[in-house]
């Protein structure tokens, strides 16, 4: 269930790589009102996510327990609401756009060419969060292949349009987002109709107990898009704190984040895949079984991330003079690639250990984990270190911050499963 969804992944972060190279050849205002719209796309995907970690817990829990009906009006249940929610908030970010725009420090220059990009990008927005919600629903089935395959394919689509939409028919900035617009709505037009066929989905939900169905979705989904908005917020003071250390160690940090999301990219198919197996595992009962899984998930992470972060060790200097013809960058990023993945194993970790809990219903401790990991292990370590030790001792912070954020998830976990693991603790979560 795992490699379709690396593969997805992989997909997604690419096309969104390219089509910001794509946008930089327009020039630098262009790539600058594309940047404005970054903070407004992760409260999107914020959103999304978060009611994607509740379909996928609810759903694959219902048909653990048998009841399939339920489970397809469930489904029809979190598409509808999820499409509501996102196009409220995009007609809210319309409206506000100016203010926005303003708070964030948008120079006056640049507001026309935002205003031209807003509405198509707030379009291929709204039909990601549509498509996402239907990856959830199969994904909630154990299926796996088809998102899998439908993010490559959407992906693929959307890079061959870019330079078509772009330069060709000339539509500059807005191009991109009309691109993915055509690449998001084909995949919708394949998704929707094979989920009504299935029977995976139903919109007769006058049979469907709204309210209860309702604060159940609610339940796990607001402190999911709690945990998802976090990381952001994170990642802007721990900016600020390497901002403290000159122009160069900001490039190469910027840099070693960005190897840091391709280098745990197995561990986010795992957040996708393993989801689902433990909502039925949960729905039939199966408390033992859970956690032989959960245990063999994580002993896989540890390994292979260990893995990951020694051959980052090896390729350190050929890396470091890849990325940068900047000396000053180039020591930096050696310096990050020596030391942060080695951490990423007690980061991937906490990661699947948080996608664990939300989908054995414990949305709160889940929420607690990542909360403790970014502000409890990450940032203060990263602090004490700057202040002890310089830009070194920042990223030896960072190093220990990942690695204790790994085993205090690994205990949260632990205590949630005994929770699980007698009647009482069974029905609270239920």
């Amino acid at each position: 269930m795992t490699w379709p969804m690396l593969f997805g992944v992989l997909s997604l972060m690419t096309f969104q790589l390219v089509d910001s190279a794509f946008i930089g050849q327009l020039g630098r205002d262009p790539l600058a009102a594309l940047g404005f719209t970054l903070p407004m796309y992760q409260l999107i995907i914020g959103l999304q996510v978060g009611l994607g970690i509740a379909t996928t817990a609810i759903l694959s829990r219902t048909l653990g327990a048998g009841d399939e009906r339920r489970a397809e009006r469930l489904g029809g249940l979190v598409v509808l609401v999820g499409a509501g929610l996102v196009l409220v908030l995009c007609l809210l970010l319309w409206l506000l756009q100016v203010p926005i725009m303003s708070m964030l420090g948008a120079d006056a220059s640049l507001l026309p060419l935002i205003r031209g990009y807003w509405i198509p990008w707030l379009v291929a927005a709204w039909l990601g969060a549509t498509l996402y919600f239907g990856y959830s629903v199969c994904r909630s089935h154990g299926n796996t292949k088809l998102p899998g395959t439908l993010m490559v394919v959407t992906s693929l689509l959307n890079i061959a349009l870019d330079p078509l939409y772009i330069f060709v028919f000339g539509w500059g900035l807005p191009g991109a987002a009309l691109a993915t617009i055509t690449a998001f709505g084909l995949g919708c037009l394949i998704i929707y109709p094979r989920l009504l066929a299935r029977g995976w989905v139903r919109f007769d939900l006058g049979a469907l107990d709204l309210g209860p169905a309702l604060r159940q979705l609610g339940n796990i989904m607001a402190p999911a898009m709690v945990s998802q908005l976090m990381p952001p917020l994170s990642a802007m003071l721990a900016t600020a704190l390497v901002a403290g250390f000159g122009s160069a160690a900001v490039a190469a940090w910027g840099l070693g984040t960005r190897l840091d999301f391709f280098s745990i990219v197995v561990v986010l198919a795992l957040t996708m895949s393993m989801p689902p197996m433990i909502g039925r595992l949960l729905g039939a009962g199966d408390i033992d079984q859970i956690a032989r899984l959960v245990r063999l998930g994580v002993r896989f992470v540890v390994i292979w991330q260990l893995a990951v972060g020694l051959l980052w060790l090896a390729l350190s200097g050929l890396v470091s003079e890849l990325f940068s013809t900047d000396i000053s960058v180039q020591q930096v990023l050696r310096d990050y690639l020596l030391r942060v993945p080695l951490s990423y194993c007690g980061l991937g970790v906490c990661m699947l250990l948080v996608s664990v809990c939300n989908a054995l219903g414990l949305a709160m401790r889940a929420l607690l984990v990542s909360t403790l990991r970014l502000f409890l292990c990450f940032l203060p370590l990263l602090w004490l270190g700057g202040q002890l030790a310089g830009m070194t001792g920042l990223m030896t912070g960072a190093l220990l911050g990942n690695l204790f954020a790994g085993v205090m998830a690994y205990t949260f976990y632990q205590a949630g499963m005994a929770r699980l693991a007698n009647p009482a603790g069974r029905v609270k979560t239920s």
